[in-house]
């Protein structure tokens, strides 16, 4: 395996049998420690980065392997749930409850999951319409905004209850 292919399988995780969910829970183990030993600020300009990186190498991917399997592209999974991570537990941390940032995590996992899967309105489009790279990566950007947003609102909820 090239250093191309360890990067856009993320670590070879899109090789897995379920890539989707092999690279998220993956990349929410590296973004645990991320956030907790250099804050979120370092994890924001590493997802950043790896996106627009992503975005190219993804092209030239598609470009060599033009036959080759899109699932195993799995970079764009791990950017997304660094975005639903980052979104979720900004707002975990603010709050009084106990275990807010363990539910946050598992929120942001969960539901980033469910809109990368299912792929309503803007994000199925973007999927559809942008072709290689910028489809891919912008599809699972705003599959992890999505996903952010609503455990932010399922944390509120449980502010408000308990």
């Amino acid at each position: 395996m090239n250093i191309q292919k360890f990067f856009v399988t993320f670590g070879g995780t899109g090789l897995a049998p379920r890539p989707l969910v092999t690279a998220s829970v993956l990349a929410t183990l590296i973004a645990l420690p991320v956030i907790t030993l250099v804050g979120m600020e370092t994890l924001f300009m590493l997802t950043f980065v790896m996106t627009i990186i992503a975005v190219f190498e993804v092209n030239k991917y598609l470009a060599a392997y033009p036959n080759g399997d899109e699932e195993q592209i799995t970079i764009d999974d791990a950017t997304g749930v660094w975005m639903s991570l980052m979104v979720s537990l900004s707002t975990a941390m603010t709050l009084h409850l106990p275990y807010a940032l363990s539910i946050g995590t598992i929120l942001a996992l969960l539901f980033f999951l469910l809109f990368q899967t299912w792929r309503p309105s803007t994000i199925g489009w973007m999927q559809r319409t942008l072709k290689g790279g910028l489809g891919i990566i912008l599809s699972s950007i705003l599959s992890g905004l999505a996903g952010g947003l609503l455990s932010v609102v399922v944390l509120m909820g449980l502010g408000e209850i308990l």
